[in-house]
């Protein structure tokens, strides 16, 4: 059997042939039109005004946090259920990852992490900033935590790295704090095969990272380095499949939003099982479907180690959620603030395959393949 993969890049002809055109034109070396037009069309998609592409996620993170001031001797809040990356840009600058922990849907929650960032505060502790991570394609509670945060002079650094085409309220992932960073990973929503892209409205704090993405280098007729920079630019090539991509993401969306349907009829008559985030309390209509994912409140009625072997013997790629930060190895010695919510979903949670590449056969094995282990474990 054809393995079927948790998110397999949705390429097509049109993705080639902007790449062709852009191999074709000359522009091979890092940066060129393609680039340019890039940032212009993400910035205008997401609302913001200014856009830097990257060579990925991380090092958009990893440059917004040293303009927001991270630094060794600050401390950065961040939510513990995400993948290592949000972590590692905080670890780059020096300063000390706080975690904290998830509210139902995985996201996190925003009153704990408001109680961390006063704590912290009162013991005298800088917190240069407070990151969210709009976990699996679902936007955080931005109304519980915007206002709040602001009135407390702590910057929000939003990581909207699997959120690309999901809005809250009618508002754009990707365009709330003073700066947002995007994944283009092979396995995200949309792809450059690598890359990533900084968004924010703050045009100095753009510039400045343009200028450190660059090997900071000087405005001289010489190569003049006055600090260290970052080689951390995105390829005019790259870029190009990115302009492809962002003109079918429509389309993607949807298509990752008919498999999800698909799921939910699957599970809709099985008792303790749900798809995460449809708990009641809020619809998942503004999400951009990333990844899909289940969830049970009992360990027994949906046991993740044994529905992964059980998937795999069927050339299904399925996965745990993210593993919590603060249960990492590397990160044992750092602060958080836990509830054991983020654990208890690492137990209980399953993410399916979610790619919009699938065909119907792929979604049906998989949906065959999910009814017959909750039946075994009922």
């Amino acid at each position: 059997m054809t393995r079927i993969h948790l998110s397999k890049a949705d390429v097509t002809e049109l993705e080639e042939k902007y790449v062709l055109e852009a191999l074709r034109s000359g522009w091979v070396a890092p940066l060129g039109p393609e680039v340019d037009a890039f940032e212009r069309e993400v910035a205008d998609r997401v609302g913001v005004g200014h856009a830097l592409a990257l060579a990925s996620g991380t090092a958009a993170l990893h440059l917004a946090l040293l303009e927001l001031g991270a630094a060794p001797g600050t401390a950065v809040v961040l939510p513990t259920m995400t993948f290592a990356a949000s972590a590692n840009a905080v670890m780059y600058t020096g300063a000390e990852p706080v975690f904290v922990d998830s509210g139902a849907d995985g996201n996190v929650d925003p009153a704990l992490l408001l109680e961390a960032v006063d704590t912290l505060r009162r013991e005298g502790t800088v917190v240069a900033a407070a990151m969210t991570v709009d976990l699996f394609g679902r936007c955080v509670e931005y109304d519980e935590l915007a206002d709040e945060l602001a009135a407390r002079g702590v910057p929000l650094l939003e990581d909207a790295a699997e959120a690309l085409g999901a809005t809250y309220r009618g508002r754009a992932a990707g365009s709330f704090g003073r700066a947002a960073a995007l994944s283009f990973n092979g396995n995200k929503i949309m792809t450059t095969s690598g890359g990533g892209m900084l968004l924010s409205d703050d045009e100095a704090l753009i510039d400045r990272a343009r200028y450190l993405s660059t090997q900071a280098r000087q405005p001289a007729a010489h190569y003049e380095h006055t600090e260290v920079g970052y080689n951390y630019r995105l390829s005019n090539i790259l870029a190009a499949l990115g302009r492809a991509q962002l003109s079918r993401l429509d389309e993607m969306i949807e298509r990752r939003r008919a498999i999800r349907e698909r799921y939910a009829a699957a599970v809709a008559d099985v008792a303790g099982v749900e798809l995460l985030g449809r708990d009641g309390a809020r619809d998942d209509a503004d999400d951009n479907c990333w990844l899909t994912c289940v969830t049970s409140a009992e360990t027994r009625r949906l046991d993740v180690d044994r529905a992964v072997r059980h998937f795999a013997a069927m050339e299904i790629e399925v996965r745990h959620l993210w593993k919590p930060m603060h249960l990492q190895p590397v990160f044992a010695d750092s602060r958080a603030f836990v509830t054991g919510a983020s654990d208890r979903l690492f137990r209980t949670s399953l993410a399916l395959p979610s790619g919009s590449a699938l065909s119907d056969m792929d979604v049906l094995r998989t949906t065959t393949a999910l009814v017959q282990h909750l039946a075994e474990t009922a």
